[in-house]
């Protein structure tokens, strides 16, 4: 019954005295929990005080002037909707045709070409210099930013402050924080201009206050390093930062390719690498069906949907663009991308109409895995290398096609009662 029908039928058969003191009781209630909530923020702010001084002392240890402090550290503000976002998990897992098809769209292929033919001269500049085509360097910008539009809107500060004084993570965002507010008095910026995402990423790239300090540079030599205003100085440390990653110059990401079809979809996965001269050998080609480079150039076969949709060949740049974001959805969008933007076409395959499983839908598969003497660790609901790995193992040993994808053949197989009714995500 809802409230508001509860409190009708209540009232109605309530005489005029009952019906007063429901109302004290209302209003006692209420004010109580005003009054708790109250207690729990000035604690909460009492304790961030407290950890915001111990911070402070920290700056102090590692250089920073006491006039940055006294600037800075006053006018901090604990950032509550940064601790829920930290906790928030999403309800349905994404699945790689709603990630891909969100992301590598036609608005941001057309953008990206109108970003290389506005910075065409230092693009190249940059590829001559650091070996990163054009192309890639902007398909990260516009996955990150969108080209710059969206940079996040929190407080980078509070934010870093904020999670350094939460238990979780403090280690880490307390580095992450000292290391911003070094940033902020080296670059002279002004703490209301350092705007980002609730977890500290900053600018058109989206770096981290770490990575900022070592790998960004100035790129419009203004003698400052902006990542906020100046998309020279974004595209440059982007360049310097793959770079550094190893990224290989003259080679591509990978490719779409076709798998022939007796394939064994045991080969495939990053611990099956395997020279181009073999995968040829296996009868894997190019998307349009003509035969995959030679030579000893090592790749792995990646089928982020499950054998019923696309297939890829990833190359050592691949691992490069995961170690900016560990995440092959990324990476495959990163590089289509950038295919994209390059003039190329977009994946052949179709995107199959996948189930959206529910954090608890996998949370249970791999309960189940573990159960079963597959080992994929503590169900966290995160479909992971050691997750597809168990998942890989038991369709071996029931004679299911070993893609390591969890399918609803997988499913029904190990009487996991579905949480999010397997309906399809867009």
């Amino acid at each position: 019954m809802r409230l508001a029908s509860f409190k009708s039928s209540f009232l109605s058969d309530c005489s005029p005295k009952k019906t007063k003191s429901y109302t004290s009781f209302i209003r006692t209630s209420l004010a109580l929990l005003i009054a708790s909530a109250s207690i729990n923020s000035a604690y909460a702010n009492e304790q961030f005080a407290s950890c915001t001084a111990v911070l402070a002392d920290k700056a102090k240890q590692a250089g920073v002037s006491q006039q940055t402090i006294d600037d800075v550290f006053p006018h901090l503000v604990h950032q509550d909707r940064v601790i829920e976002l930290d906790r928030s998990q999403p309800e349905f897992v994404q699945t790689f045709p709603g990630y891909f098809s969100k992301r590598v769209t036609d608005w941001r292929t057309e953008k990206g070409k109108e970003m290389y033919a506005k910075h065409e001269a230092l693009l190249h500049k940059l590829s001559d210099k650091y070996g990163v085509p054009p192309h890639y360097l902007l398909a990260f910008w516009g996955l990150e930013t969108n080209f710059g539009s969206y940079k996040g809107k929190m407080p980078v500060l509070d934010s870093l402050a904020t999670l350094a004084c939460d238990k979780r993570r403090s280690k880490y965002f307390t580095q992450e924080f000292l290391v911003a507010v070094k940033l902020m008095e080296r670059e002279k910026l002004q703490k209301e201009d350092m705007i980002g995402s609730w977890a500290g990423a900053m600018g058109h790239t989206q770096f981290m206050p770490s990575a900022y300090t070592h790998y960004a540079i100035d790129g419009d030599g203004d003698g400052q390093i902006n990542l906020w205003a100046s998309e020279e100085d974004a595209l440059s440390s982007a360049a310097n930062f793959l770079a550094s990653l190893g990224w290989e110059r003259s080679f591509r990401w990978g490719r779409e390719v076709q798998l022939p079809e007796n394939f064994d979809y045991q080969e495939s996965g990053y611990k099956n690498r395997k020279p181009l001269s073999e995968w040829n050998a296996q009868g894997v080609k190019k998307a349009d069906g003509s035969a995959l480079g030679e030579g000893d150039t090592t790749a792995y076969v990646i089928v982020p949907a499950g054998h019923n949709g696309p297939a890829f060949i990833a190359y050592k740049n691949f691992r490069v663009i995961m170690r900016w974001n560990n995440s092959e959805f990324y990476a495959i969008a990163v590089g289509v991308l950038a295919d994209r933007i390059a003039g190329a076409s977009g994946i052949k395959a179709s995107l199959p109409d996948l189930p959206a499983y529910s954090r608890k839908d996998i949370i249970a598969l791999q309960s189940k895995l573990n159960n079963l003497g597959f080992d994929v660790g503590k169900p966290d609901g995160i479909i992971g290398p050691a997750t597809r790995e168990g998942i890989r193992n038991y369709q071996i040993r029931n004679n299911m096609i070993a893609d390591g994808f969890p399918g609803l053949e997988v499913m029904a197989a190990l009487n996991i009662d579905l949480a999010g009714k397997a309906t399809s995500q867009s």
